[in-house]
């Protein structure tokens, strides 16, 4: 029942952001929930982390986005495939077993970073002041002052819509951990947009057709454009899919650190995923926080999770036209806005004070660096502190030995 109730939030959190993503990368909408449906399977199978939630992240949107712009879906999908064989030669190579040394501290930095990022960017639906300007914001500062800037044209409407789901999915959640929270909380404010006559937008129906095989030719210039694009984006996704899986292990409880094997084989399951996603020109797959936390908090543990969230959206394409095209957009935002809250990690928070110095830093500088710049970034950023911080005491060691005299053979002797 939690691998259940937890696949079905996560299929309601995909719909929303996969269309949304899909869009920015200048995609046809719906190939961003065909990333989950046809990768979901393939990573339930040979991923390590059996709750691990894939689909379409903003982090790869840069690059899809100038592929398409520049070549068309076919371009896009050129850019997918290459960039999941890179995937493969990582697991080959077993460089993906590197990313358990990331310490403690910054993953629960990169957590709370991630957690801000999904409340704030749920903001202006929840508030009523969606607009071009809060959407296409380059950033997570840069959409928080859009939104302050239309905050005088805020409407009640979403605003209730949107508390309803996170206080309710709040209550029940502590009632009992593997309830289905934001599911009861999205049902209640269905009743009540029905009870009060609040018309806000809704999902509505979608395409349920499979897309077609996207056909692509090579050429001597993708050496040059492709592969550089293709590089990056497989070093974005594995960095965000190996960073995502130890969150999800530290929501679940397991502290112990993953077999360094166990990381290589995800870039490996991911690499064939994204290679079987991309030709059907769907956006690649990585971790994703929201869907892989709304499995854990609603009891999910198992791999049937993995493939019943891609059910479940497939179930939704198929009979968009019932219950599910009705759920209004700002109930939606709050489900990932609550699932944003959770993963503020408020426990850190309390633990900061009796953090050494280099964690509370580390800790501090990730979770701002999230908002600030970007996820990948932000956790080389607070990576470099423990190397600074190596490479200082090493010195100040060196320097030590230094000073200290000679022993004297008569004082060796003494």
């Amino acid at each position: 029942m939690g691998d259940c109730s937890g696949a079905a939030i996560a299929a309601l959190i995909a719909l929303p952001y996969g269309l949304a993503m899909a869009t920015m990368m200048g995609l046809p909408p719906v190939l961003g929930v065909f990333t989950s449906i046809l990768t979901a399977p393939i990573i339930a199978l040979l991923g390590r982390n059996p709750v691990l939630i894939g689909g379409t992240a903003s982090a790869t949107v840069p690059f899809i986005a100038i592929a398409a712009r520049n070549q068309g879906v076919g371009g896009a999908a050129k850019v997918s495939v290459v960039a999941a064989v890179i995937m493969m030669g990582f697991c080959v190579l077993r460089l993906g077993r590197h990313i358990t040394r990331v310490p403690h501290a910054v993953v629960t930095g990169f957590s709370c970073g991630i957690g801000g990022m999904m409340l704030i960017s749920q903001l202006d639906i929840i508030l009523g002041v969606e607009s071009p300007a809060t959407r296409s914001a380059g950033s997570t500062l840069l959409q928080i002052a859009a939104i302050l800037d239309r905050l005088p044209h805020l409407r009640p409407a979403p605003l209730l819509l949107g508390l309803v789901v996170i206080v309710a999915a709040t209550l029940v959640a502590r009632w009992s951990p593997r309830a289905p929270a934001p599911l009861i909380g999205v049902a209640l404010a269905i009743v009540l947009a029905r009870l009060c006559g609040l018309h806000e937008k809704e999902i509505g129906a979608l395409p349920a057709v499979l897309p077609p095989l996207t056909g692509f030719s090579w050429n001597s210039r993708d050496v040059f454009t492709v592969l550089p694009s293709a590089f990056a984006l497989a070093f974005v996704s594995s960095v965000n899919i190996l960073i995502t899986s130890r969150v999800v292990e530290h929501f679940r409880g397991r502290h112990k650190r993953m077999r360094t094997s166990d990381a290589d084989a995800e870039l490996g399951a991911y690499g064939i995923a994204n290679i079987f996603a991309g030709i059907f020109g769907a956006p690649p797959s990585v971790g994703i926080p929201a869907r892989s936390l709304a499995v854990v908090r609603c009891g999910g543990s198992t791999r049937v999770a993995n493939l019943l969230h891609a059910v479940f959206l497939a179930a939704i394409l198929w009979l968009g036209a019932g219950f599910v095209s009705h759920i209004p957009l700002p109930a939606l935002a709050g489900v990932t806005a609550w699932m944003g809250l959770c993963l503020l990690d408020w426990s850190a928070w309390r633990r900061l004070p009796k953090m050494s110095r280099v964690d509370a830093a580390g800790f501090l500088v990730t979770a701002v660096s999230v908002l600030v710049v970007n996820a990948v970034l932000a956790v080389a950023i607070g990576c470099w502190l423990y190397v600074i911080r190596r490479a200082l005491l090493s010195g100040k060691s060196a320097a030590e030995s230094l000073r200290m005299p000679a022993v004297q053979p008569e004082q060796s002797a003494d």
